[in-house]
């Protein structure tokens, strides 16, 4: 029987030094994207998943991101009498129902496995999805959701994967391959960041995943991997052969908004979704793009 997915992880204990100054004073799970913080873009695809309970894996400076998801009361009723509406829903939707949200610290930074084993009282038993704030997918049907459906599909570990440029490889884990129709890919191996001529495949992980609960036995150790760091990568390797591994080639575009330009793309590209930002967009770009 396969259980039912309604947990995620939500890492975000990172410092956010590439976009310094800003992270100074701020998570930058909290920078927005048009209107929106990260984080809670990520909150709301989850939700479309059908995840009910979420485990913020958090660091010093990081209470704004609690205070993010509490309901404001003063400003609801503000908003409320001043006849607010769509202000008031916006608002509603930025927050999450009681009992639903909780936090544990990563009190060191010892990498994305670290993390992970943070939360193991909130994982328990269960299957749970990570989600990284700082990838940002647009798609017709929410990335953590497509997951979720191959999840159900194959009753096993997936995780969302895109090609990259072979010259990248060490910047991502990366997949070697087995049975690939198209859409599902067997894993049959997993290498954290690989130089470019030992990388098995050009097919790498991105930050989503539906994991079973036993990646904490192999995270328990806390053994440490590239970069001196518990790597989730290497935990995952070592799951291979207990049940079912597929990568998932996701319909959408993913933005990397842990870097600038990645971050500056997504604005633009959300904001030209947008019904009431995009014709307004789409008039003020040639300004700045005229050869």
């Amino acid at each position: 029987m396969i259980k039912p997915l309604r947990k995620a992880v939500l890492p975000v204990a990172g410092l956010g030094t590439r976009f310094l100054p800003a992270t100074k004073a701020m998570a930058k799970e909290m920078l927005p994207i048009v209107d929106r913080p990260l984080i809670q873009y990520s909150v709301d695809e989850a939700r479309a998943a059908g995840i009910e309970l979420f485990c913020m894996v958090t660091g010093r400076g990081k209470t704004e991101l609690v205070e993010y998801f509490d309901v404001a009361y003063e400003l609801e009723t503000t908003l409320r009498e001043r006849g607010k509406r769509e202000a008031l829903q916006a608002l509603r939707d930025s927050s999450t129902a009681p009992g639903t949200m909780v936090t544990v610290r990563q009190q060191v930074p010892l990498g994305l496995g670290h993390a992970i084993w943070c939360a193991r009282a909130f994982i328990g038993e269960d299957p749970f999805a990570i989600m990284l704030p700082d990838d940002l997918v647009l798609s017709e049907v929410p990335c953590l959701k497509q997951l979720a459906d191959a999840y159900y599909e194959t009753g096993g570990n997936v995780v969302a994967v895109v090609e990259v440029p072979r010259a990248q490889t060490n910047r991502y884990g990366v997949l070697a391959i087995g049975a690939d129709d198209g859409r599902l890919v067997e894993v049959k191996g997993l290498v954290e960041k690989p130089e470019p001529a030992k990388a098995p495949s050009t097919l790498s992980i991105i930050g989503r995943y539906v994991l079973m609960p036993s990646v904490l036995r192999h995270l328990a150790n806390l053994e440490r991997g590239a970069g001196g760091e518990v790597q989730l990568t290497d935990a995952m390797a070592r799951m291979i052969g207990e049940g079912p591994f597929h990568g998932l080639r996701f319909e959408g575009h993913r933005f990397d908004c842990g870097d600038k330009a990645g971050f500056l793309e997504a604005q633009i590209a959300f904001a030209l979704k947008r019904p009431d930002l995009g014709p307004m967009v789409r008039a003020f770009l040639p300004r700045y793009v005229a050869s």
